[in-house]
């Protein structure tokens, strides 16, 4: 399977978040919102994971989570290489699927 760059990293931004009350689902909305107007894409529900195409863009995401984090609730960052991408299994049900596709980058000439 071929992967990015050679420095190209995975976020995966996982989150147990409240929504008992109107306040706490409007700040689940608004973190969940930033994280998919960020090019986070939902992995599973409360798993996001975007691709950067290297260290210092992932750590700049990394930073714009970290700004946008709400009030309550657990949220975890991952920062993973392409290569421990790769090694990932999922399942649904008892069938194995292949992982998602690192993105195309774009060149400039």
């Amino acid at each position: 399977m071929a992967f990015g760059g050679l420095n190209s990293m995975w976020i995966i931004v996982l989150f147990d978040l409240p929504t008992d009350t109107p306040e706490a689902r409007r700040q689940y909305t608004q973190f969940r919102g930033f994280l998919l107007d960020d090019g986070f894409t939902m992995m599973q529900y409360s798993v996001y994971m975007r691709h950067s195409s290297s260290n210092e863009n992932a750590t700049v995401h990394i930073k714009r989570v970290k700004a946008k984090l709400p009030a309550d609730g657990e949220v975890r960052i991952i920062k993973i290489t392409d290569k421990q991408f790769g090694r990932i299994e999922v399942f649904y049900g008892k069938k194995r699927r292949p992982i998602e596709k690192t993105p195309e980058q774009i060149s400039l000439f």
